[in-house]
């Protein structure tokens, strides 16, 4: 094929491309997609990240804090402290102190954890109690005797207009407002001022969801549930702006936990994987560390041993524990022993007369009895001399 043959089919081919090229251009539209990727980790991690972004956007100042510890250095005027964390696990002490520094000028913010027992006359939640506040559930109130106690104790009882408006929802009044703010508060408890403390509160229904009320210098609020301020429901309603509303004209200080978890707790939270993995590996060594090495032992047999070894082994142990001396005077005693048996009185007779007696009873000269019963010597004596006096004294045991 020619160069000007392949000239011309290489521009009808890329032609023919261009022009596919825009047709297909000419047939696409654009348009737009929105792909939710979800909360973002601080989101996940946090669950009141959004209310301390509006707070400081509303141009407050707000720390965060995840235990108790700060509350000595926490200033109490011009400081409101929101204890959103789970108190399961405060202790009295801590709970005088949180008292301690509202009453020096703090605002304490906290939510009602327990329900009150009627039985036990407390509820069991510590900062509860000690202010008197009760926490019901709504489904357990007398509908007649609510309506009746929150209409004699709410100065500024709302038109029935605005309270059927949102049944559902929390109603705040506030002086020189003719319409309420509306809180998505949860409707299933109730809080009840037992000592008529409070000065103000606001009720959704027949229940009460918040209660304010004076502690010495400062302020202590009381909800029935923090929920209205999760990242998910702040946007909703006036919950937003209920946050603010209480904070004003203040620092903010968030404390997620009213105590630390231990280690142990913050590893199987965080690192389950890692636990797993550490616990199979130490599995793992001491199944290696325990492993056989080598072939089994076969257990020895019972009768490779006659009578005789074990005496013999038996008697060289003694020998070197005890010595040579140890062992002549206990053949002795026992030849005393068995004297006595036979002739009453053997242990009152002297030496010489004892050897007559041996010597009677076991028909032996007494130059054998002598050389028998004479007592062991100081020194160690050889192998011979040993054996002939071991020899000497089990004959004369023999004989009686």
């Amino acid at each position: 094929m020619s160069r000007r043959r392949q000239f011309l089919l290489g521009a009808a081919l890329c032609l023919l491309l261009g022009l596919l090229a825009l047709y297909l251009l000419g047939r696409l539209e654009p348009y737009q997609q929105t792909i939710e990727h979800g909360p973002a980790p601080e989101a996940r991690v946090n669950p009141y990240l959004a209310a301390e972004h509006f707070l400081r956007r509303q141009g407050l100042q707000v720390q965060r804090a995840d235990g108790l510890q700060l509350l000595p250095e926490l200033p109490s005027a011009g400081q409101t402290l929101l204890l959103l964390g789970d108190r399961q696990h405060m202790s009295p002490r801590q709970a005088e102190r949180l008292l301690d520094w509202a009453a020096k000028g703090g605002h304490l913010l906290f939510v009602a954890e327990r329900l009150w027992d009627e039985k036990a006359g407390a509820s069991g939640d510590l900062l509860l109690d000690r202010l008197g506040i009760q926490q019901y559930q709504s489904d357990a109130l007398d509908a007649e005797d609510s309506s009746t106690e929150d209409a004699a104790s709410d100065p500024a009882a709302e038109p029935l207009d605005e309270a059927n408006r949102y049944p559902q929802l929390t109603q705040l009044y506030l002086e020189n407002e003719h319409a309420p703010a509306y809180i998505g508060f949860d409707t299933g408890f109730h809080l009840y001022d037992a000592q008529n403390r409070a000065h103000a509160w606001a009720n959704g229904g027949e229940a009460t969801h918040m209660l304010q009320l004076y502690h010495g210098d400062g302020l202590v609020t009381v909800l029935s549930d923090a929920w209205i301020w999760r990242n998910d429901r702040i946007a909703r309603y006036d919950n937003a702006w209920l946050l603010w509303y209480l904070s004003q004209d203040s620092a903010v200080t968030l404390l997620y936990r009213a105590e630390r978890d231990d280690l142990l707790s913050l590893l199987l939270r965080h690192f389950p994987q890692a636990l797993v993995a550490l616990a199979l590996l130490l599995a793992l060594a001491l199944w290696h560390v325990g492993m056989r090495q080598g072939p089994l032992q076969l257990p020895a047999s019972l009768a490779r041993r006659q009578l005789r070894e074990h005496l013999r082994g038996s008697a060289d142990f003694l020998l070197r524990r005890d010595g040579q001396h140890s062992l002549l005077q206990g053949l002795q005693q026992d030849i005393q022993r068995r004297a006595r048996q036979r002739h009453p009185g053997f242990e009152r007779l002297g030496v010489a007369e004892q050897w007559q007696v041996l010597a009677r009873l076991s028909r032996l000269p007494s130059r054998a009895i002598s050389q028998a019963m004479r007592p062991p010597p100081q020194q160690r004596l050889t192998a011979a001399d040993f054996t002939r006096q071991v020899a000497h004294l089990q004959l004369l045991r023999n004989t009686l």
